[in-house]
């Protein structure tokens, strides 16, 4: 067995138990925050940390033991207020590095890196290699998962730059990688074309959000290159109903891709992309408990054994995170 590195400290993989691998703590724009801090909802940090606190011990209680959280730059990440939730749950969570972009970099990359005007090394790739090996801004807390992502606009000159920065760092320390993707461009089959030029593990990757498709087509080929598919938005049912989600993990089940799965929300306690109020009203179902309380049922009532969910939810995560 080898170890993954949580907010506490390093984990033995084989006591990660039961895993929902993508799901956020807080998305959160710090600087929106700062500076118009009613904006879109008000924000008040002890009431917020009280609310996660809640809400994961609420999952801890159905039965699932860690989460990995890939909140990176781009959706927020600040890790002294994951330490405060961590310190008071049981459950183990996995924080993430890497850079959340569907278009450009931010403008303190734009002018530094190879071929220009600061010609040197990718700091990118330097810069998420340390949050893996020293621990991420002084916290001690060190990244255990990486992460970019490839939406709409494709392949960008600013989204290339971090994929390829993503893939140098699980080269040189074998950390294992989450792609947010849009299935219904197929920039799943992008990111593991690029992924593979620069000689990552296809089979520690994740496609993330290939369960926003029921094209079975598409989900075999990725799978059928080694990554694993990413059904991890369960309760986001304005993007896909929640019947037709079902109805893919148990088709893909059925054709043998139990090693190819893991299952997820990609929710979050607390999300500053829409109101408060607005949010829980348009997808109720959209938060940590909706797996244990309805989707589990849902694929056992389908013929899905005991023993199939804890492969998604238990082995193929393990599997992720070994070394």
């Amino acid at each position: 067995m080898t170890s993954v590195d949580t907010v506490r400290g390093p984990l033995d993989t084989g006591r990660l138990g039961r895993v929902l691998m993508h799901e956020h703590v807080f998305i959160l724009g710090e600087e929106i925050r700062t500076n118009f801090p009613d904006y879109p909802s008000p924000w008040d940090e002890d009431e917020r940390v009280d609310d996660a606190v809640a809400k994961l011990k609420a999952l801890s209680e159905r039965g699932i033991d860690t989460i990995v959280d890939p909140t990176v730059i781009g959706l927020g990440r600040y890790i002294p207020r994951i330490q405060r939730v961590a310190e008071r749950v049981d459950i183990a969570i996995v924080v993430a590095t890497g850079l959340y972009t569907y278009n450009d970099l931010p403008f303190q990359f734009h002018n530094i890196g190879p071929g220009l005007l600061v010609d040197g090394p990718e700091p990118l790739t330097e810069l998420f290699v340390k949050d893996i090996r020293e621990g991420i801004a002084g916290t001690g807390v060190r990244a255990g998962m990486l992460k970019c992502a490839i939406e709409l606009p494709g392949l960008t000159p600013g989204v290339e730059r971090v994929m390829r920065a993503v893939g140098q760092a699980h080269v040189e320390t074998g950390v294992p990688i989450t792609v947010h993707t849009n299935p219904h461009t197929g920039s799943g089959e992008v990111a593991q074309r690029v992924f593979a030029e620069e000689g990552v593990d296809l089979t520690k990757v994740v496609v993330g959000h290939s369960g926003d498709s029921t094209d079975l087509d598409y989900l075999r080929r990725i799978a059928d290159a080694g990554s694993i598919l990413g059904m991890d938005r369960f309760g986001l049912d304005l993007l896909l109903p929640f019947e037709q989600r079902v109805d893919t993990v148990v088709a893909l089940v059925e054709a043998g891709y139990i090693e190819r799965m893991v299952l997820s929300h990609d929710a979050s306690c607390f999300i500053d992309w829409f109101p408060h109020d607005v949010k829980q009203a348009a997808v109720p179902n959209w938060n940590y408990n909706h797996i244990s309380d309805e989707v589990l049922p849902a694929l056992l009532e389908r013929g899905v054994t005991e023993q199939q969910i804890t492969t998604m939810l238990v082995d193929n995560p393990r599997r992720i995170f070994e070394r």
